[in-house]
């Protein structure tokens, strides 16, 4: 068989591949429908433990086994994405209505994740049947095969309200992310009542009925001025704060104390702990001394951090500190991103509104339609009933004349009479008029003695009234909108008056915390770092007492204002900066704190090449070195940043800085490397270059060598060198060019 090549730009395969896989992510993993505001792994939970009969007042069963069930038929994408689905669709804490109602350990609002799936339990709650998975039998909504087509399932579920606004919804897709926060499911029915009413209803009049936002951890929401502009574009920022409570002691021998009772939101998880460290570290760097203690009491009754206060505390100040200097007050980035006819689209409030309200009519046209056709079905069989007992005789004078059910039928549907024994032939011939329909003639071969009791006739014609009812009801139904409109309302009265809660989240506009730091003393202070790397500030008139003990029990001694910021280099590339006010001022003997636990430094994964202060870095140009030989020569402004972490130096893959040196162009420098060769060279001929660059080559290495010592001095200074345990007396070394290979120093 011959070969078929196909040649292709790879570009355009790599383009259309990463297209394909960007859509399936955004589409089929982390961006809710519109529609019920679910995400594909939630809407197969749900349906697995609908299709296990999971229902609210059945037993719990292993959470295993619904992980299970949901792989094997519906998500074949991992065990662990399905349970921690299944987890969160179960905390109440993070979700404005919880769909699970779960057994055992499914974690806690302070971060502990769940038990393992074989020891939690779960089943559906009744919220979650009646609004979520009700009349799936009724064909509301299409099905698709499976992803091996072995079974059937919904491409959306049923859902009777905006799921999108009442549970909101975060994930990260590939190059957007949706993130909607929760609202009050009782707000979020009289919205869409008001909007099925008229339609024309504006963002403004919705936000009568819908408030704000109704984080389920309570809290705040202190910018309301700016809701109607997020609520208008689908996009902005919410600010939270936590609810701070002043409880004033009971007894005089008691503290006053100031008590988290909410939470942001966005504090839910391992921010707690942070909260309660960054408290910590206000006291230890002395930003207040109001706080004598602090504690968590929380439990499952609800949040209670409690700081306990020095007498007479100023309680305005220190409540401030904590919005202004702590996570207390947070923004919580708001992006209603969702899935509308298979595309991504920003959604206002009015439009998510508008989809789901669309999708009830959709869902109502379909239930009302099967629920006619049945109806009709029953219709054409009871008539066929009623009719048979008026000539009950004939049809049995035909079923005992049959020799068989096939000639029975034919003469009830055709009026075919040939084969069949009558008694007369008047019966022949009135049986020749019959023409039931097949439905009505497998009925009636199917029907039961006992219909044919008085009582029995009379209960056939009261169903078939009935049923003349049913009908009428649903072609009413179908046939006008507006009455659909009110069966719709009427749904949405009934799931308000049995499953509304009260609002959690308070929605005001809070005035701007407003904290003023004590000002602080400027004084000079030395910088003390050890051989392990433990950091530490001292007055000045400490070191001058104990200077001697000071330079030989320290690897960096660095004289600085308390005022300064102090710049660390590593080699691999990274500036890590710290205020000197950040860093312990303590006793000479006092132990200092390590450098990793003040600033974004790992000592497991980088070294220190240089320690300076911002100062004393901002007079000098900077000379940076790697093992592999690159050099360049950076202006210091480049480092004049506010952020914690930046790249000092680009690097190519598997190299390191080795040296940094504060210089000038009119010094000289020595590159020595580890097979014993030396170059000397005029600084000034290494080019500024910006941080992000690697630089120019500095020496031309052989193979297996590489840059072991820099020497950076001034021409009239007499400096020595080392090679092989011997000095080297670098000023007799000839000055060469840049990028040459050096000389070999024989000893």
């Amino acid at each position: 068989m011959a070969e078929n090549i196909i040649k292709t730009e790879y570009s355009e395969i790599m383009q259309k591949s990463y297209i394909d896989y960007a859509m399936s992510v955004i589409c089929a993993r982390a961006v809710p429908d519109a529609r019920d505001g679910l995400k594909p792994v939630q809407r197969r939970v749900l349906y697995a433990m609908n299709e296990l009969g999971l229902n609210y007042d059945k037993p719990h069963r292993k959470s295993a086994r619904i992980v299970g069930d949901t792989m094997g038929k519906f998500h074949p994408h991992g065990d662990s994405s399905i349970y921690d689905a299944l987890v969160v669709l179960e905390q109440d804490f993070k979700k404005g209505m919880a769909l699970v109602d779960g057994h055992g350990n499914f974690g806690s609002i302070e971060g502990d994740g769940a038990a393992a799936m074989r020891y939690t339990e779960a089943k559906l709650k009744k919220f979650t049947q009646d609004v979520y998975l009700a009349d799936l039998d009724k064909n509301v909504v299409d099905f698709v095969a499976n992803f091996d087509e072995t079974e059937k399932e919904p491409v959306v579920l049923p859902v009777r309200v905006p799921n999108l606004l009442v549970n909101g919804a975060e994930g990260i897709a590939v190059g957007m992310t949706t993130s909607i926060p929760a609202h009050n499911l009782g707000e979020v029915v009289d919205a869409v009542i008001a909007y099925l009413k008229n339609t024309g209803i504006t963002t403004m009049e919705l936000m009568e009925y819908i408030k704000g936002p109704d984080f389920p951890t309570g809290g705040f929401v202190v910018n309301k001025s700016e809701l109607r502009e997020i609520y208008e574009t689908g996009s902005g920022k919410i600010k939270l704060r936590g609810k701070v409570e002043f409880e004033p002691g009971k007894r005089k021998t008691d503290k006053d104390k100031l008590v988290i009772s909410e939470i942001p939101y966005t504090m839910i998880g391992a921010n707690i702990g942070k909260f309660i460290s960054d408290i910590c570290m206000l006291v230890e760097n002395k930003k207040t001394a109001d706080i004598t203690d602090i504690s968590n009491e929380s439990s499952k009754e609800g949040i209670r951090i409690v700081l306990e206060l020095r007498k007479n505390a100023d309680v305005k100040k220190l409540e401030n500190m904590l919005y202004k200097k702590t996570k207390l007050e947070d923004t919580f980035g708001v992006n209603m991103l969702a899935i509308v006819d298979n595309r991504p689209e920003v959604l206002s409030l009015k439009k998510i509104i508008e989809h789901s309200s669309n999708f009830q009519y959709e869902i109502l046209t379909r239930k009302y339609t099967t629920l006619l056709t049945k109806e009709l079905e029953q219709k054409e069989i009871k008539e066929g009933l009623i009719r048979a007992c008026n000539i009950i005789d004939l049809i049995i004078e035909i079923l005992r004349g049959s020799s068989n059910i096939k000639q029975a039928r034919d003469c009830l549907i055709n009026g075919n009479t040939g084969k069949i024994r009558f008694k007369s032939e008047a019966s022949e011939k009135e049986a020749a008029t019959l023409n039931f329909t097949e439905r009505q003639a497998t009925a009636i071969l199917e029907m039961r003695l006992y219909k044919l009791i008085g009582l029995e006739i009379l209960s056939l014609k009261k169903e078939y009234d009935a049923i003349l009812k049913k009908i009428a009801e649903y072609e009413k139904i179908l046939g006008n909108r507006d009455v659909m409109t009110k069966v719709i309302i009427k749904d949405l009265e009934d799931i308000r008056k049995e499953y509304a809660v009260e609002r959690k989240t308070a929605i005001e506009d809070g005035q701007a915390a407003v904290y003023e730091e004590n000002p602080v003393t400027e004084q000079e202070v030395v910088l003390l770092m050890d051989r392990f790397e433990y950091i530490k500030t001292i007055d000045a008139a400490s070191y001058e007492r104990n200077k001697e003990a000071v330079h030989a029990e320290n690897k960096r001694v660095i004289p600085c204002m308390n005022t300064d910021k102090i710049c660390i280099f590593t080699d691999t590339g990274n500036l890590h900066l710290i205020k000197v006010l950040d860093i312990p001022y303590l006793k000479f003997r006092d132990k200092g704190k390590p450098v990793d636990n003040i600033s974004n430094y790992n000592s497991k994964q980088e070294n220190i090449v240089l320690v300076c202060s911002a100062a004393e870095l901002a007079a000098n140009k900077l000379l940076f070195t790697t093992r592999q030989g690159m050099m360049k020569m950076v202006d210091t402004k480049e480092f004049e940043v506010v952020k914690k972490t930046v790249a000092a130096s680009k690097l190519a893959e598997g190299d390191r800085v080795i040296s940094i040196w504060k210089t000038g162009p009119d010094t000289l420098v020595v590159l020595q490397t580890a097979k014993g060769y030396f170059l000397k060279f005029r600084a000034d001929e290494v080019p500024e270059k910006k941080k992000g660059a690697i630089g120019v080559r500095g020496i031309k290495l052989s193979e297996d060598d590489f840059v072991e010592e820099v020497y950076v001095f001034e021409e009239s200074e007499e400096t020595q060198g080392e090679s092989a345990g011997k000095p080297v007396d670098l000023k007799k070394l000839k000055i060469a060019k840049r990028d040459t290979k050096g000389t070999k120093i024989r000893l």
